[in-house]
């Protein structure tokens, strides 16, 4: 029996839906000790929410904090502007981590166990969050997990020719977030549900986004029309702090966040971090998808529908791999006429129609067998040195 650690490291709840549905697949069988570790109470409250009671009863849930007087005075002194809290976990709690055969995980701060901390006996499994093309996914950090479970080929490709991954290294097992969150839908409230609705997901990336350049003028689109209902849900983690910072892309630059004007609108909800905001009911109950560089743009895609995107940078994206999913729409440089432009990617989806079918064939490798038994399949045999098919 090996005893294995899912660790819920983050100020969101976004990543949850991504290796819970495989702790639970695992949890089901018995056969290893599981525990769910996590640092925020918002993070077990959504545990709660979407495992089922039976199964989650067969798992141990523990709450990690900091230890150190002087680490909780480092974590105060900086988390209004970074994620301090979630970086200094792993010091405070290495005998915790230790104790593990391995620990699974879809972000990959936890590498500083092993490139800091010298954890090198523990095996670490990233489970990735989302199928996006974004560069950061596909940096050589990936190369030093023990085991990475993918979506689709299109990952595991990338993941050999950017990241430098070996093929036994991967694991082809689908999208476990689909077992859990495929059949969420958003009840709305609109006064006229019946007319086309639009979903705004912006990335909080300052650099890639197109909120901080082009989003109030995207809101005030639909204000005083009469063609489109709006859900404004953006990436959890653009509001989530006054400041957002980001690695990669460098950046930083404060979040405005929308007016008080766009909130009193009928048709337009804005929802700002909840958990609807990442577990596919806002993708699931949309007509139109409009973004920038989200992941969620093929959660989206998952029935493929109308797609169009905001280039807020003047990107040279044609060929780049980054913006592999701007072939699934038209790209506007600016919301100018956008209500137009939604009406024209509407009316030519057709014409994209294959090409996005094409993407979610090479983003998604889903058959009869649930994604999140096949990656307990996965686990279960690195763990036990059988060699994967």
């Amino acid at each position: 029996m090996k005893r294995i650690c899912f660790l819920f490291n983050h100020d969101q709840t976004h990543q949850v839906a991504h290796s819970l549905p495989i702790a639970l697949a695992l949890a089901a069988r018995g056969g290893h000790r599981i525990v769910l570790a996590y640092a925020r109470d918002a993070i077990r409250a959504e545990i709660e929410r979407q495992a089922d009671p039976a199964l989650l009863a067969r798992v141990e849930l523990v709450r990690l904090g900091l230890k150190r007087a002087d680490t909780r005075l480092l974590a105060g002194a900086l988390e209004r502007l970074v994620p301090a809290t979630k970086l200094l976990i792993y010091r405070d709690n290495l005998d915790f981590f230790r104790s593990f055969d391995a620990v699974v995980v879809s972000e990959k701060t936890t590498l500083l166990l092993k490139t800091r901390y010298g954890l090198d006996n523990v095996k670490l499994i990233h489970t990735r969050h989302g199928a996006g093309d974004r560069a950061i996914g596909f940096n050589p950090e990936s190369a030093g997990f023990d085991l990475v479970l993918v979506s689709g080929p299109k990952i595991r490709d990338r993941l050999i020719k950017d990241a430098g991954l070996k093929p036994e290294q991967i694991a082809l097992v689908g999208y476990p977030k689909f077992d859990l969150c495929a059949n969420n839908r958003f009840a709305d409230s609109f006064p006229a549900p019946e007319r086309p609705t639009v979903l705004y997901n912006p990335h909080p990336s300052p650099k890639l986004s197109s909120w901080f350049r082009h989003g109030a003028a995207v809101l005030e689109a639909f204000r005083n029309q009469d063609r489109y209902n709006l859900i404004f849900a953006p990436h959890v983690m653009l509001f989530e702090r006054k400041w957002v910072v980001t690695v990669d892309p460098p950046s930083l630059a404060q979040v405005v966040p929308p007016g008080p004007e766009f909130a009193r609108e009928p048709r337009i909800h804005i929802d700002t971090g909840s958990a609807a905001s990442s577990d596919m009911s806002y993708t699931n109950r949309a007509d139109i998808y409009l973004g920038d560089v989200s992941s969620q743009v093929y959660e989206f895609l998952r029935a493929p529908r109308p797609c169009l995107f905001l280039d807020s940078h003047g990107v040279d994206w044609r060929g780049d791999p980054n913006y592999l999913h701007w072939q699934a729409g038209p790209v506007l440089e600016s919301p100018e006429g956008l209500l137009d432009a939604i009406d024209a990617a509407v009316a030519s989806h057709p014409d994209y129609a294959p090409v996005q079918q094409a993407l979610i064939d090479a983003t998604f490798s889903l058959s009869d067998r649930p994604s999140a038994e096949r990656a307990a399949d996965a686990i279960t045999a690195f763990l036990e040195g059988q060699k994967r098919g």
